[in-house]
C-alpha cells in the first residue's frame, strides 16, 4: 500500500493527511484526480457515512481509499446537529454563519452547554473489504454564544475549551492539529496501520 485517494477535496485534509502519511512513504492523492463525484452521505451514523465515502473513492479509483465524517454533537440536543453539521441550517450555498446562528439559538435555553466534535476515519483496501479499518475520537468542549476567533471555521468560534480557555477558532493551527478531533483520530489510524501492516514511520 503506497497510495492512498482521499475521498474528499478539500485542500487542508489533503495537506494534513499527507504530511502524517508520508512519514509511512505512503501517498495521498485526492479523489479530484480520478474526476470522483462526491459521494451521496445518507446515513444518521458518522462510521455508515465515512465508510460510504471511502468504498465510493475506491471503487471509482482502484485504489485503496481514505475518508472522514465529522461534526459537532450537543449534549443537549441528544447528539444534534450530528451527520448534519454541515447543512444544519439547510441554506443553499451551505453557510457557517446560519448553522451557528440555528445551533446557538437551540442552545440558548438549556443550562448544558456541553458539545463535543467527532471526526470518524475509515480506510478501506478494496471497495468491497470486509474488514476497514475505523478510527474514531472525540474532542469535548463548551458551546460558546459569542463567537471568538478567526483562524477556525465551521463551528470553530463557538466551541470553547476551558483548558485553553479560548475557542477553536483562537488556537494556532499547529496545536489544533494536535490535539482535535481529526488529529488524535489520524494518530490512531495511523497506529492501527503500522500494527496490521508492519509499516515503520520514518518521521
Amino acid at each position: 500500500m503506497n497510495k492512498i485517494v482521499l475521498a474528499s477535496n478539500n485542500q487542508g485534509k489533503l495537506a494534513e493527511f499527507s504530511r502524517l502519511f508520508r512519514s509511512l512513504n505512503i501517498e495521498i492523492v485526492p479523489q479530484s484526480v480520478f474526476n470522483i463525484t462526491e459521494c451521496p452521505e445518507p446515513y444518521v451514523t458518522f462510521v455508515e457515512n465515512a465508510l460510504a465515502k471511502a468504498r465510493h473513492a475506491s471503487r471509482h479509483s482502484g485504489l485503496p481509499a481514505l475518508a472522514d465524517d465529522s461534526g459537532i454533537c450537543a449534549n443537549a440536543l441528544h447528539g444534534a446537529p450530528g451527520v448534519h453539521s454541515a447543512r444544519y441550517a439547510s441554506t443553499e450555498p451551505k453557510s457557517d454563519a446560519a448553522n451557528n446562528a440555528k445551533l446557538d439559538a437551540q442552545l440558548s435555553h438549556k443550562s448544558d452547554k456541553r458539545v463535543f466534535y467527532v471526526c470518524v476515519l475509515v480506510l478501506v483496501r478494496h471497495p468491497d473489504d470486509p474488514q476497514p479499518l475505523i478510527a474514531e475520537a472525540n474532542w469535548a468542549g463548551l458551546w460558546q454564544s459569542s463567537a471568538a476567533g478567526n483562524n477556525g471555521f465551521g463551528y470553530d468560534p463557538h466551541f470553547y475549551l476551558p483548558e485553553q480557555q479560548l475557542t477553536a477558532a483562537q488556537m494556532s493551527q499547529e496545536e489544533k492539529n494536535r490535539i482535535s478531533h481529526r488529529a488524535q483520530a489520524l494518530h490512531i489510524l495511523m497506529a492501527k496501520l503500522q500494527q496490521q501492516y508492519g509499516l515503520n514511520s520514518n518521521a
